[in-house]
């Protein structure tokens, strides 16, 4: 006994004894790339990309292992505590937006394709047959067992999975005991601490382009962020056009088709990332009046509208408190 106790002893003097430095972990997760960085005294890359295909098994479509495949496919499966989580508020924010928000729209999305390339060959016969099998009210949980009115019901949680992604490794770096790190999944970020600078972690909120390739990158603003998350959606895909307007690739689930509201990109504040994913996606939906009515609801949550006016100018619309992220006196330090 004494041997165990004095080799743990041992154990703890020497790792408290490492130097903490800064490590970056990316690669690819979800078909989308990630940054990490943090503070801590070792490589984590293994423990991290270990979660992250834990994770994979719960929440992606396209994994045949996955639980929401064996959901969306009607084969027995008990759920586990991640997708039980995304599920939940999921509907949570489905009630709170009045259904702009909602996971069972997978179909839409799936009918109109990627870009919209169907958008004159889609009839209202079809959107029509696909809604009655659409809506969040039309599926729940008992226990661990999804149940859904309609068998062919199906679930897309890509608007809200990257972002708890981004929780469940800050939950990793919790259990670490890491303070100073900055997480980004496919565009969704979450921080803590100071970046290797020694400064509150600056992101970039990128401008909405027309560009379908993805590489015209220009800055719209950029923020500081100390202890919070941050999603945007929209900023990533190009536009429609429809009678000369511009719209963001966004299907409204209420009526089956693309909406046409004028934000393009909605960047939301929050701290957990999950939740400000799911509300990015959401305001997209419902356009920039009913939007800021709804996000000035929610409590400690801030956010950017970027949209186009009538002779397609890029406008932003900010909540009440959203210039504090900016600190225009801070040096800046793009991470």
């Amino acid at each position: 006994m004494k041997q165990i106790v004095l080799w743990v002893f041992c154990l703890f003097l020497f790792s408290c004894g490492k130097q903490n430095t800064y490590y970056l972990t990316q690669g690819e997760i979800f078909k989308t790339s990630t940054h990490i960085k943090y503070k801590y005294h070792r490589n984590l890359s293994n423990e991290i990309f270990a979660r992250l295909d834990s994770f994979d098994l719960s929440l992606n479509p396209f994994n045949k292992n996955a639980s929401i495949y064996k959901v969306n496919h009607n084969e027995p499966v008990a759920v586990d505590d991640w997708f039980i989580t995304v599920f939940n508020k999921a509907r949570e924010i489905s009630q709170l937006s009045q259904g702009y928000y909602d996971i069972t729209c997978a179909p839409l999305v799936n009918l109109w394709g990627f870009g919209f390339e169907k958008l004159d060959t889609v009839s209202p016969h079809i959107v029509d047959s696909l809604l009655q099998f659409v809506g969040y009210q039309k599926v729940w949980l008992e226990g661990r067992n999804v149940i859904k009115a309609d068998p062919r019901l199906q679930l897309n949680a890509s608007s809200i999975a990257k972002g708890y992604a981004v929780d469940v490794v800050a939950e990793l770096f919790h259990l670490y005991g890491i303070t100073d790190y900055m997480i980004e999944i496919g565009g969704e970020v979450r921080t803590k601490g100071k970046n290797p600078s020694g400064k509150v972690w600056s992101i970039e909120i990128l401008k909405p382009i027309d560009d379908a390739t993805g590489l015209q990158q220009d800055r719209q603003e950029v923020i500081f962020l100390e202890n919070y998350s941050l999603a945007t959606s929209g900023n990533y895909r190009n536009f429609y056009i429809k009678d000369g307007k511009k719209y963001a690739h966004t299907i409204n689930p209420l009526t089956g088709y693309p909406s046409e509201e004028t934000i393009l990109s909605a960047s939301v504040l929050y701290p957990d990332c999950m939740t400000a994913d799911a509300w990015a996606t959401a305001f997209m939906a419902m356009g920039l009046e009913k939007a800021s009515a709804i996000a000035g609801q929610i409590p400690d949550l801030d956010y950017l509208f970027i949209y186009a006016d009538e002779s397609g100018n890029l406008l932003e619309k900010r909540s009440m408190h959203f210039e504090k992220y900016l600190k225009k006196n801070v040096p800046l330090d793009v991470n």
